[in-house]
C-alpha cells in the first residue's frame, strides 16, 4: 500500500482548557485598533467640544461646507454668522470646523 494510516494523536492539555496564547492576536489587534484609531478620534472630539464651548461673538470661524464668517450671536444650538456686510446666516454650532485668528476674514477677499 502507498499510503501511510494516519492516527490521531492525542492532545496535550486537559479537556475544555482555556488557551490564552490563541487569544494574543485578538486582544494584540484590539489594542492596536485602540491606539491608532479609538483614542485619537476621542481626543479630537474632546477637542472640538471644548471649541465649541469656547465660542464668542466676533470670532472669526469656518462652518461646515467652508462658509466663513464672523460670529454675532452665540445660542445653546445654534450660532448666528456675519458671513458678508448686513448678511446673516444661522448654522448649528457643531457645523463650526475651526476657529481662526482675528482679522483673517479682512485679508480673505483681497486675492
Amino acid at each position: 500500500m502507498l499510503i501511510a494510516k494516519a492516527y490521531a494523536q492525542a492532545t496535550g492539555g486537559g479537556a475544555g482548557g482555556f488557551d490564552i496564547v490563541g487569544l494574543m492576536p485578538l486582544i494584540l489587534l484590539f489594542v492596536l485598533l485602540y491606539f491608532l484609531m479609538i483614542r485619537p478620534q476621542a481626543k479630537r472630539a474632546k477637542e472640538h467640544r471644548s471649541m465649541l464651548a469656547a465660542l464668542q461673538k466676533g470670532d472669526e470661524v469656518v462652518a461646515g461646507g467652508g462658509t466663513l464668517g464672523k460670529i454675532n450671536h452665540v445660542g445653546e444650538q445654534f450660532v448666528t454668522l456675519e458671513i458678508a456686510p448686513n448678511v446673516e446666516v444661522k448654522v448649528q454650532k457643531p457645523s463650526i470646523q475651526t476657529v481662526l485668528p482675528k482679522g483673517t476674514i479682512k485679508g480673505a477677499g483681497s486675492s
